[in-house]
């Protein structure tokens, strides 16, 4: 038997208005999650255990199976593990944004989606002004990575949260810490030095927002994985332009599938992750797939883009998985969390999932939707019980 899991990054929402009430899963065409749904069986899935903050990294542990309860530590780390970063004893691993800000607010938390030919030189430039406070790594755009000895004890935000918000309201707290004050004057130091960059003052010639600050959040220290096969009795692997999702793969001992193409964004080659995927499982039994695109569209309020990146998934990726599908194969759709274009961040809110399984029994389930799905036979499960129903 070989396992599909297909997670569309924040594609859940709610209602809205300018849609006659329905949510975007529920305007756009999506012909194959819906056949997933029709053929298959339904139900909603709390992937944010309660209390916790409604982030992507909690989310795809806990679909994975990895209570984030137990062993979530922060999204640096996890990051980290993506790009083969090996954590000492006593290091921080931060997610460091190039961030755009203007009037003394956070105006953009991905800086015009900034190159990463262009962050990579800024990272250098912060190595070499800044390279006593820790180590600075680059990554894809504006995300990218910090590590030091300091801050796992302090209370970060996530800049997508606070779009708009005043950088004073949301430094690293609390305020009085002799870490938090180093930590934050690095963070506002590092504006005088990328405001003058010669790619920033480009960036702006061009029209294009500048990645003038960083922001350093989602710190921790390195956690320790259950390894997959142990856990589940199947090898694994994973496709995702995240390396947040990758992060996690190589610490349960996933392999990580490299798609060219995977951008992370709208222009990611929805078709190649399904030609890699189901290349991939020709060695392994289960491949998660994630896709970031839907997210990115929900951060940026745009409805327009939200229905677009959904039915690219459909038609693109699972349509081309569908193509390449035998008989003895499962095949689950679902989101991680919802990004609702009205608030334009995530959300901790119950998703919709369906399993397409010869060993599930089909429902009554029409179409895959919030709506729909709470109607499912599956009924209504915790995160980590997910891969326990999809495997069985």
């Amino acid at each position: 038997m070989k396992y599909l899991v297909v997670v569309g990054d924040g594609m859940a929402d709610y209602p809205l208005e300018e849609l006659n009430g329905r949510t975007p899963l529920e305007e756009a065409s999506t012909p194959n999650m819906d056949y997933i749904a029709r053929r298959g069986a339904a139900g909603m899935l709390r992937t944010v255990p309660e209390g916790m903050e409604a982030g992507s990294d909690i989310a795809n542990l806990s679909i994975l199976g990895y209570d984030p309860r137990r062993y979530y530590t922060g999204r640096g780390p996890l990051e980290a593990a993506s790009r083969g970063i090996k954590l000492g004893d006593g290091e921080v691993a931060w997610r460091c944004n190039l961030i755009t800000v203007e009037d003394e607010r956070i105006a953009d938390f991905t800086a015009g989606h900034v190159s990463s030919d262009e962050a990579g030189a800024l990272i250098d430039a912060l190595n070499e002004e800044f390279g006593s406070a820790g180590r600075f790594y680059p990554g894809v755009s504006y995300r990218n990575l910090f590590i030091s000895a300091l801050g796992n004890g302090l209370s970060s935000t996530p800049p997508h949260d606070v779009v708009g918000g005043r950088i004073e309201d949301h430094l690293l707290r609390p305020g009085h810490s002799e870490e938090a004050k180093e930590l934050n004057r690095l963070i506002l130091r590092s504006r005088e030095l990328l405001e003058e960059h010669e790619i920033n003052l480009r960036r702006v010639e061009q029209g294009k927002r500048p990645a003038n600050m960083i922001w350093l959040w989602g710190q921790g220290k390195r956690p320790r994985l259950e390894p997959f096969f142990d856990k589940y009795g199947v090898t694994g692997a994973a496709i995702s332009a995240v390396d947040l999702i990758k992060g996690i793969a190589r610490l349960a001992g996933m392999q990580v599938v490299h798609v060219p193409g995977a951008t992370g964004y709208y222009d990611t080659d929805y078709a190649a992750k399904a030609e890699y995927a189901l290349r991939a499982l020709e060695e392994v039994d289960y491949c998660y797939i994630h896709v970031e695109a839907p997210d990115e569209a929900g951060h940026e309020g745009s409805v327009e883009m939200k229905l677009r990146t959904i039915e690219d998934l459909d038609e693109k990726l699972i349509g081309r998985l569908f193509d390449g599908m035998g008989e003895e194969m499962a095949i689950a759709v679902l989101p991680d969390h919802p990004t609702p274009v009205r608030v334009k961040t995530h959300t901790s809110e119950p998703v919709p999932f369906a399993v397409l399984s010869p060993r599930i029994t089909r429902d009554s389930v029409r179409s895959f939707s919030e709506r729909e799905c709470r109607h499912g036979s599956l009924g209504f499960l915790e995160g980590v019980e997910f891969n326990r129903l999809f495997l069985a």
